[in-house]
Order: structure tokens, then sequence, then C-alpha cells
């Protein structure tokens, strides 16, 4: 049931973003940072992390959960190391993914050898 529920959750966000970049001229790149900023702002006031629990991976692997995991992460860092950790929480608590996108895309970019459209 929790696979059902992350599936209906998740594609409830992406069909709304999705509506969004069909019905304004909003371009992709504004509005992936329009749910960047949307979960950060949504996680700052609490209202993110009682979605998150109950949708569970629907509500985290969207951009809306990398704004919260931002989000979380900054908060962490500056209750840990003062004012320092406003410049160090968002890197540290998503290191991980970061990674591998960057890497999974250099690998994919080698093995279909992207070229540049003329």
């Amino acid at each position: 049931m929790d696979y059902i529920k992350a599936f209906v959750i998740g594609g409830m966000i992406c069909a709304a973003v999705q509506i969004l970049m069909d019905r304004t001229k909003m371009l992709p790149g504004r509005i992936m940072v329009l749910l960047v900023c949307s979960g950060s702002v949504l996680g700052a006031l609490g209202i993110y992390e009682p979605f998150s629990e109950f949708a569970g991976a629907g509500a985290n692997v969207p951009l809306l959960g990398f704004g919260n995991l931002l989000w979380k992460g900054v908060k962490e860092s500056i209750d840990k190391n003062g004012i320092l950790g406003l410049f160090m929480g968002g890197f540290s608590a998503t290191a991980a993914g970061l990674c591998a996108a960057l890497v999974f895309g250099y690998l994919v970019s080698l093995i279909f050898r992207s070229k540049m459209r003329k």
C-alpha cells in the first residue's frame, strides 16, 4: 500500500507541475527553482515534514523534497555551527544526491555519445 500511496502522490505532484508548465509561459528552469524554493519554505513552516511522512517517497523524490532536504541540512548545520552553517549545511545534506546525479549523468553521456545540437 505504501508503494501505491507514493506513486499516486508523486504522480499528483508531477501532474500539477506539468499543468503549470503547459498553462503558463514560465520556463522549465524557473519552475524547477520555484519547486525547490517552495519545498524549502514549506519545510521551514513545518508543513512539509508531516506530508513527507504520510507520502513517503512520493513526496521526497520530486524537487519539493530536495528543497525540504536543503532546508533541513541548513537548519541542522546552523544549530551545530552557528552562522557558518548557513553556507555549508545545504551542501552536506545533499552531497550524495548531487554526486550521484553528476556521476550517472556523465556515464550516460559517455554511453550514448551526446553531442551539441547545431
